[in-house]
């Protein structure tokens, strides 16, 4: 039996209350706790929960780029130290791509959409035409390659999302991580990026690891769902199970609060 592509065991994050006054006692606030996730390759992963269930810390830590207080983090067998200098974990960079949720606050508008895609190639040594690998990517998530010589100003909503995964994609990851990538967008656009996401899935072989309030989005991507609370992780399994018989009171107060908005309607 192979490994999954990226384990988690154990994950915990506290993190220090400040004093509000001078004979408080200092406290604690835990942000996650013992939290276990098992991502195989070629899967997509769906983590739902509301605000403040330690979705994004999980991401964090995941991606080395907070320090566990407790727990470990494996890709593909290998150790993710995130108490490392940063070049120790340049591998991981390689293997993993993000896109956030903000697509007008997660680009520079000082740099062109060239230079923001093409990063990551520069930044991971990547060699190579890297010119023409920004150029072909911008066409794979349906924008046109003369695109890279304006900035991000002149985009839509749903264009800079699409130069945001462009630039997640380039250097070829294994792994895609979104934190509510389609949350800022409309119906139309959503659906639009949700079918890019598929079908680099289908043809890369992509790992895809979705935070998302939007259950439709899940349903329709991703074959395991993670739900959480409260920093744990309260129920997870195939996605149709979870979803149409959740197990957990928790779980099914929570699906019978979201809208849920069909990924379909207005694709174009």
């Amino acid at each position: 039996m192979t490994s999954p592509l990226l384990q988690a065991r154990g994950l915990t994050r506290t993190y220090r209350v400040p004093k509000t006054a001078p004979f408080e006692r200092a406290s604690t606030m835990t942000a996650l706790d013992d939290a276990d996730l098992d991502v195989e390759e070629g899967s997509a992963v769906g983590i739902i929960g509301e605000s403040g269930s330690g979705k994004s810390t999980l991401v964090r830590l995941l991606l080395g780029l907070d320090v566990p207080t407790d727990g470990t983090v494996e890709f593909d067998g290998r150790r993710v130290d995130a108490r490392a200098p940063a070049r120790a974990l340049h591998w991981l960079r390689r293997e993993t791509g993000i896109v956030f949720q903000d697509p007008y606050a997660s680009l520079d508008p000082r740099m062109s959409v060239g230079r923001i895609v093409g990063e990551p190639l520069w930044a991971l040594g990547i060699e190579g035409d890297r010119r023409a690998m920004v150029r072909s990517v911008l066409e794979r998530v349906g924008l046109e390659a003369e695109m890279a010589d304006r900035f991000p100003h002149e985009f839509s909503g749903g264009q800079r999302q699409r130069i945001a995964l462009a630039r997640a994609i380039v250097h070829r990851p294994r792994l895609l991580i979104g934190d509510e990538p389609l949350s800022a967008l409309d119906v139309t656009v959503r659906a639009q990026i949700l079918a890019l996401l598929t079908d680099l899935r289908a043809q890369d072989g992509l790992t895809i690891l979705l935070v998302s309030h939007d259950i439709g989005v899940v349903q329709n991507l991703c074959d395991q769902v993670v739900v959480m609370k409260d920093g744990r992780v309260v129920e997870e399994g195939p996605t149709e199970k979870v979803l149409l018989e959740p197990q957990v009171a928790y779980t099914r107060r929570l699906l019978a609060s979201i809208p849920v908005i069909d990924p379909g309607s207005g694709a174009s």
